[in-house]
């Protein structure tokens, strides 16, 4: 008897939990956003971040360049983000940096990259390289923001990041 009512009463809870969750996506059509990762890696003088596609050997060399700092020529910021009802929208990427030169001096960078949304996540690189690099300095915090014109939609930040 007591199997019974279990079989009864999970299929109308479960049931019961879908209809409330369809019920509040239906009713919530506003364009949402979120960044999923941001993983920044520096970039050697042939343009790579790793000699070989293996995760181990990517990390491996990535160590090196942090210790052979002649080796690099820049930095690539990989985002992972994905949105909502926001399909024909102009949307944006924007990544705000914030650095130390080697007098300790603060440095400020914003990358931004249009991009367009799609089914399911999507991966964006940004670069920094060159003179801007030169100039920069070593990373020290980041702030990754999606837009929806002058609207907020996803963000996601460094432990260190803290507003002006």
């Amino acid at each position: 008897m007591r199997w019974l009512r279990l079989n009864l009463i999970l299929p109308l809870l479960f049931l019961l939990g879908v209809a409330t969750h369809l019920q509040a996506d239906s009713n919530t059509n506003a364009e949402s956003g979120r960044i999923l990762k941001v993983l920044p890696f520096l970039v050697d003088t042939n343009g790579t971040i790793a000699q070989s596609p293996s995760l181990f050997d990517r990390d491996a060399y990535q160590y090196y360049l942090l210790e052979h700092t002649n080796d690099v020529s820049g930095m690539r910021i990989d985002v992972q983000w994905k949105a909502k009802h926001c399909s024909g929208l102009p949307l944006k990427l924007r990544l705000e940096l914030r650095g130390v030169t080697i007098g300790g001096l603060p440095t400020e960078k914003v990358l931004e990259q249009p991009v367009e949304s799609r089914i399911f996540h999507h991966w964006t690189t940004l670069t920094l390289s060159g003179a801007d690099y030169k100039s920069f300095g070593v990373l020290s915090a980041w702030r990754a923001t999606l837009w929806n014109g002058n609207q907020l939609i996803g963000e996601q930040k460094s432990f260190l990041w803290s507003p002006p």
